[in-house]
């Protein structure tokens, strides 16, 4: 197979993409205070808000990545940023905020269809001597996607272009999603996808009822006083989750497609495993946000501001991963969740020292430090789950590992948001350092969850490849 001669215009195309999703993820959470005032929204409708999205992307990736290594990639993408774009619109629009929280959910399933076709076109049309390159563009998209986001929240808030408000955070996806599409046609090849068998309907069945049964009692829960419906519904995730498992195997064994087939989720479980707790770790920015603006009467504007210049961490991490992590292996990640952990222990204990004295200044140097540690344990990550790979699993495996980070995002807001609002009647400051102290366990455990990874970063020729 050629290499497509517009391969990296096409990658610009797709990387565009993973960033607009990055950047949506996190765009809301400048912007609930404003959305709570306007549409009376509760303080479960706001973890909704920003959790649905990551929710829907999540319980979409696994089967997009299926569909796209069944249909081709290009088909795929094009079909998901037309969701996407659509739910944007209606999002936009939205006059009621059981809609938005819908609008919300159907973005995350639009971003569940296109996001897992990048990995699978880079796999397909760089080299081994190029892959590197596009892996670092990929990755970075991520972690640059997820701070932007709130600065672009918080300028479009406060701009109120056309008496829009916290809308123009939803419509200015639409012009973008346009280009994509535009760009997407114009640029990426349309190859046909591996012949294969239908995706596996039984087992996105039982998935999507665990994932539901863990996330709705945690987000709605704590409102309603942990009803006992709320804990059995949390228990049953245990047997759903069980009987997946079984279906996986049995379909794999019959020479059937199961949507993860178990000898690659075997493959990625080490990086997966820490990757879920550092996802869910960070979805305690979520709470910092909260706390800058209704604990200590930040403008959106300015919140965005105090996180932005974790970007300038996430750059250098993002160039450390790439040269150092396939030859350090796990050491270079325990190095990064570490560095991670320490810049947000830094903020938490600045939260209670500071108290209504807390500026941006006062946080510059631990929230640089927790980019740093983002961007080097994501690129590190990335690069390992995915060496190895055939390059038609390479739908499946994106589709795995994009749902861990989401999976992540959704648990951090539900979980800190959670601890956040129980302890808010403490004052903001504590309920907030409440919950930095729950996400800093979670990173704990993600320290020590490296130990189960490789020592070195394996780097299999493609011929070669597990599959």
């Amino acid at each position: 197979m050629g290499r497509h001669a517009l391969r990296w215009w096409a990658l610009a195309v797709t990387v565009l993409a993973v960033l607009v999703d990055m950047i949506d993820n996190q765009i809301v959470a400048v912007a609930l205070p404003t959305i709570r005032r306007q549409l009376g929204a509760g303080d479960a409708a706001l973890q909704w808000i920003s959790a649905g999205y990551a929710l829907g992307f999540a319980l979409t990736l696994i089967t997009g990545g299926r569909l796209g290594d069944r249909h081709g990639t290009k088909k795929l993408f094009v079909a998901g940023m037309l969701v996407f774009t659509g739910a944007s619109l209606a999002a936009g629009l939205a006059g009621h905020v059981g809609v938005l929280i819908a609008a919300r959910v159907v973005q995350g399933v639009g971003s569940g269809l296109m996001v897992p076709q990048v990995l699978s076109f880079i796999h397909a049309e760089f080299d081994e001597r190029e892959r590197p390159k596009a892996m670092t563009w990929y990755a970075g998209a991520f972690p640059v996607g997820g701070l932007a986001g709130p600065l672009l929240g918080g300028a479009l808030t406060e701009a109120d272009l056309f008496g829009t408000g916290w809308r123009a955070i939803f419509l200015v996806n639409v012009p973008i999603g346009v280009l994509a599409l535009a760009g997407a046609f114009a640029t990426m090849p349309g190859r046909a996808g591996f012949a294969r068998r239908r995706t596996d309907p039984a087992g996105l069945g039982l998935l999507t009822a665990g994932l539901f049964a863990v996330f709705y009692p945690l987000v709605q829960g704590r409102e309603l006083g942990w009803p006992v419906w709320s804990i059995v519904l949390v228990a049953a995730a245990v047997p759903l989750f069980a009987v997946f498992a079984w279906h996986q195997r049995r379909e794999f064994r019959r020479g059937g497609e199961p949507l993860v087939p178990p000898d690659l989720l075997r493959q990625l479980a080490g990086s997966q495993a820490v990757l879920l707790c550092v996802g869910t770790g960070l979805g305690v920015f979520f709470v910092l946000t909260l706390h800058l603006q209704l604990g200590l009467g930040f403008s959106p504007w300015e919140a965005a501001l105090t996180f932005a210049p974790s970007t300038l961490g996430i750059v250098a991490g993002n160039v450390l991963g790439m040269r150092l992590a396939p030859k350090l292996g796990r050491a270079f990640v325990a190095g990064a969740v570490a560095v991670l952990l320490a810049g947000l222990v830094t903020v938490a204990v600045l939260v209670v020292w500071l108290g209504s004295a807390l500026t941006g200044w006062a946080l510059l140097v631990p929230v640089i430090a927790v980019g740093l540690g983002l961007g080097a344990v994501l690129n590190a990550l990335f690069g390992a789950a995915m060496a190895g790979v055939r390059p038609e699993r390479a739908g499946a495996a994106s589709g795995v590992v994009n749902t861990t980070v989401q999976l992540g995002t959704a648990t951090g807001i539900a979980l800190s948001g959670t601890v956040f609002f129980a302890r808010l009647g403490s004052g903001s400051a504590a309920a907030t350092a409440s919950a930095l102290a729950v996400s800093a366990g979670v990173l704990l455990l993600a320290l020590a969850l490296t130990a189960a990874l490789p020592v070195g970063q394996p780097s299999v020729p493609q011929s070669q490849a597990v599959g």
